[in-house]
């Protein structure tokens, strides 16, 4: 059966997608710890991280990364911390949150009343920091499937 990542991934359930490449997607999960919360989902079904391929693994890394800079130029947070936790949905996700403190890495401070609106600013910004940065085909990608 399809994981609900699965399923927006395919557009069945829709997202607020920022990047996606042919291995990879990013989109902003519905409960932000902080502004600009989004997680890296690999395309391929993997329950958990250290059952990714180790090339899957550094892929994801690399696209967090490209993430990361783009949340410090989009949210001007002291750092972007990032959770690996899979608990929540068995399909792995990287959690790259814009942080100042390592108190703001806890799912007890996930926005669950998070309004469309603040999404949508979240995900806009984070789409023009991507493509100021150079990943304008990412972002137009992701934008053509969600």
């Amino acid at each position: 059966m399809a994981t609900l990542f699965t399923k927006i991934i395919e557009g069945e359930i829709p997202g607020r997608f920022v990047w996606r490449d042919d291995r990879a997607v990013v989109f902003l999960t519905i409960a932000p710890i902080r502004p600009g919360h989004a997680l890296v989902v690999p395309i391929a079904e993997v329950d958990h991280w250290l059952d990714l391929e180790p090339d899957l693994a550094a892929h994801l890394m690399v696209v967090a990364q490209h993430v990361g800079k783009a949340q410090m130029q989009a949210f001007s947070p002291t750092r972007i911390g990032m959770i690996i936790a899979g608990l929540e949905v068995p399909h792995c996700h990287l959690h790259v949150i814009p942080i100042d403190t390592e108190a703001d890495l806890t799912f007890a401070k996930a926005d669950h009343g998070a309004s469309p609106e603040a999404l949508d600013d979240a995900a806009e910004r984070l789409r023009a920091a991507l493509r100021d940065q150079g990943h304008g085909d990412r972002v137009d990608a992701a934008l053509r499937r969600s």
